[in-house]
């Protein structure tokens, strides 16, 4: 099965060697987002629910340049740098679906890149 790579300015330039997202098949895997603004290539620095809308919308850029939705995700992986933010992100998130939620799991780590305290990645399906 070939793969497909998925990119839009929309979102944050990769900082490494990895794409924003890669299609394989009926699936896209979209590499973890952090609080990045793609206008300004500059790091949100406001609240955690600041943060968590800016990592949102950067999914939401990069689904849509596949020309899929939220409502395609099927499986996401919350990063946070403390549990204790849990509810203030999970509050945001939730408010990117409309329904029938993705399966997800939620991990505290020690530290995220740029020292960010949350990142979100996402498995969509092509097809509904």
């Amino acid at each position: 099965m070939p793969k497909q790579i998925v990119k839009t300015e929309k979102a944050p330039a990769p900082i490494g060697p990895y794409n924003q997202a890669v299609k394989a098949g009926d699936l896209l895997f979209v590499s973890g987002q952090v609080a990045f603004d793609p206008a300004t290539n500059e790091l949100i620095q406001g609240s955690i629910k600041e943060e968590a809308h800016q990592v949102m919308k950067n999914l939401q850029a990069i689904l849509s340049e596949a020309k899929i939705s939220f409502d395609h995700v099927v499986k996401t992986t919350i990063f946070l740098s403390d549990m204790g933010l849990f509810s203030e992100v999970n509050e945001v998130y939730g408010s990117y679906f409309t329904g029938d939620y993705p399966a997800r799991e939620t991990v505290a780590v020690k530290t995220l890149p740029r020292n960010v305290n949350v990142e979100i990645s996402v498995i969509a399906t092509m097809t509904l």
